[in-house]
């Protein structure tokens, strides 16, 4: 099993790059549509397929299974799952090996996610060295474990957010403040959704990192 990704070409040669990760049951088709409202023209873009189909979704990729009638509000120790376990690995070991071919180094390379993506940028992105992270209605699947460098993070959280509530946004920030980063957080008043004015803080996040 590998990830398969969808790429996006730069509008000149660049040597950054960005990866998106979509959330539990959409598909990297769905995450390119978000693309030209980013304005990082300058980017190679990256969106990996993660490696399960949905079991309900047409179409539709996951990064794992939720157990039924899975609660975000309730305490859940994800590490049991094999599944996570494994596209953590596959990530992970994707991750790695874009130097090879894109020729950008993860020092220059953004990991963002939206969701289960959000998600699993938080559980590989902190030991990779990269030069930044995005957690777009994200959520911890455990405490964090520190990160191998410093990096920038942004983390944007839906105050009416009806599927992964808010309190997770609080957890994340925390989270990440234990482990010596102080992300730039937002909130704005959406629910499990990216809105035109997050789509613009993503932008500028990408275009600050890119200098």
């Amino acid at each position: 099993m590998s990830l398969q990704a969808l790429s996006l070409s730069p509008s000149s040669p660049t040597d950054r790059l960005l990866i998106m990760l979509h959330g539990w049951g959409a598909n990297a088709q769905d995450v390119a549509g978000l693309m030209p409202y980013l304005d990082l023209s300058n980017y190679q873009i990256l969106l990996p397929n993660g490696p399960y189909p949905h079991p309900m979704a047409p179409g539709g990729r996951m990064w794992y299974a939720f157990p039924t009638n899975y609660d975000f509000h309730a305490v859940y120790n994800f590490e049991q799952q094999a599944d996570l376990q494994n596209s953590r690995q596959l990530l992970t070991q994707w991750l790695q090996s874009l130097p090879a071919t894109t020729g950008i180094p993860l020092e220059k390379t953004v990991l963002a996610g939206f969701s289960q993506g959000g998600a699993m940028t938080l559980d590989v992105g902190l030991t990779l060295p990269l030069a930044g992270m995005i957690v777009l209605s994200g959520y911890c699947h455990a405490p964090l474990q520190q990160p191998l460098s410093q990096r920038p993070v942004l983390v944007i959280h839906g105050r009416q957010d009806a599927v992964v509530s808010i309190d997770k946004a609080h957890e994340t920030k925390q989270n990440l403040i234990a482990c010596g980063i102080t992300p730039s957080y937002h909130e704005f008043e959406m629910g499990h959704e990216v809105s035109p004015e997050a789509l613009a803080v993503v932008g500028k996040f990408g275009q600050m990192l890119a200098i």
